[in-house]
């Protein structure tokens, strides 16, 4: 028997079972208006900046963006929803010199993050920063001593913090229904194709290709990788579980209050994939805690109809098993098959099933208030350290001791070196201390 929360609630109070709703949606005073620039205006960053405007409280005064293509439609969306003209920039040090702006959404390609995050916070602005926040663990460390040393809130766009279901799922778990998790199971399983190879070619008209790549190498274009693709290339990003991967890591610090694993293995490779991507079609991934083990585990093919869920996370406890999830909400399943499974729906905002309204919501309190917001990057740091373990491990092909205070791989020369890269001149790998 499926039970839904509504149900499970009248029950649940009666037995002492505290399960509260998402954070407070906050209302800005709609006599302050800070001035919001957005940096990296496609897809997702236009999400981004689409909340904040439909918010309050911001008067967008610039865009930033490499790509010709994307700002100019971005502009126009935001003059005909705002009435504002913002300015055009094509590159961020300028932005932030000239629009001196108080809050900057940072919506680029992972490998911008860092240095465009430190300079913003530098330059007096707080920022929403998409995760993962970095592409290498010590660009993030630098990333949270720098808005400390500035004083600015920092907020990671991980919004499955705020998410109705996944707070009420959380406090499920926390409150013992599922007794002691011994095992979590992470995962992502959508479909795919092999794929055939793209030719390189040149950039598009109006796209600015070496600002594009910034710190990265520089490869010739293909179409592959920008727009939306970056991801899947390694020069960029970290694959499926730097992107995906990194939202249900968040979830296992989350839930158990850990900050990091204590040793990490990986497996993996490109078995399937003949295209021109580079990040692995195939990875498991295992965690090992204090007192638990979390597995990662994505394929880019085959999908998942064998079993009830293709994403999220399993909770493995001895009073049964708890499936944390995205468009299907969360259900527990009992052990004892006398219990009902309990359910409850989600509930995403439009477009995209997100919760981004929740968080910026969050994000604009914190300004108001000066306290830490929900996805700090403080937060933000360790989930996305715990994604790029996993990667490193693939790298080396080995299992790492990972010390999670020093922030340093243990007895491992080699793999130290990976927690960094070198930058493409004449951009300069970010101060850690």
């Amino acid at each position: 028997m499926l039970v839904t929360r509504r149900s499970f609630l009248t029950k649940a109070a009666a037995a002492g079972v505290y399960l509260s709703a998402a954070p407070a949606i906050h209302v800005l005073a709609r006599d302050k208006k800070y001035r919001v620039a957005l940096i990296g205006s496609g897809w997702w960053g236009m999400n981004v900046l689409n909340t904040a405007i439909e918010a309050g409280g911001s008067k967008v005064v610039a865009l930033c963006d490499v790509d010709a293509n994307q700002i100019e439609p971005a502009l126009k969306r935001v003059e005909k929803a705002t009435g504002d003209s913002p300015k055009r920039y094509e590159d961020y040090r300028e932005l932030l010199a000239k629009e001196k702006p108080e809050i900057v959404i940072v919506a680029t390609p992972d490998h911008w993050h860092p240095l465009i995050t430190i300079a913003a916070v530098a330059a007096g602005a707080h920022v929403y920063v998409e995760k993962p926040i970095s592409h290498t663990i010590l660009e993030g460390r630098a990333m949270v001593n720098a808005a400390r040393a500035a004083d600015r809130i920092v907020q990671v766009g991980t919004h499955r913090r705020v998410s109705p279901h996944n707070v009420s799922g959380m406090e499920f778990l926390k409150s013992g229904k599922a007794g002691k998790i011994g095992m979590v199971r992470a995962f992502v399983h959508y479909g795919g194709e092999a794929g055939t190879p793209v030719p390189d070619s040149e950039p598009p008209k109006g796209l600015n290709w070496d600002m594009w790549c910034g710190p990265a190498p520089l490869r010739p274009y293909n179409r592959m990788i920008h727009p939306k693709g970056f991801r899947m290339f390694l020069d960029y990003a970290n694959g499926q579980l730097g992107d995906w991967g990194l939202h249900w890591m968040d979830q296992i610090l989350w839930c158990t209050g850990e900050k990091y694993p204590r040793h990490v293995y990986s497996t993996g490779g490109r078995f399937i994939r003949k295209d021109n991507t580079d990040a692995p079609d195939t990875q498991v991934v295992n965690y090992e805690f204090e007192s638990f083990t979390a597995v990662w585990e994505h394929r880019l093919y085959a999908a998942n109809n064998a079993e009830k869920h293709n994403i999220g996370c399993y909770f493995y406890g001895t009073e049964g098993t708890f499936h944390m999830g995205w468009q299907d909400g969360w259900t527990f399943y009992p052990a004892d098959g006398s219990k009902p499974v309990l359910h409850e729906e989600p509930k995403l905002n439009k477009p995209d099933d997100q919760n981004i309204r929740e968080l910026w919501a969050d994000f604009m309190k914190s300004i108001e208030t000066g306290q830490r917001p929900l996805c700090d990057i403080e937060t933000g740091h360790r989930s996305t350290a715990m994604s790029l373990l996993g990667m490193l491990s693939l790298k080396t092909g080995r299992s790492l001791a990972w010390d999670g205070e020093k922030e340093t791989i243990l007895n491992d020369p080699e793999a130290n070196k990976l927690l960094r890269r070198e930058y493409r001149a004449p951009w300069q790998y970010p101060q850690v201390g």
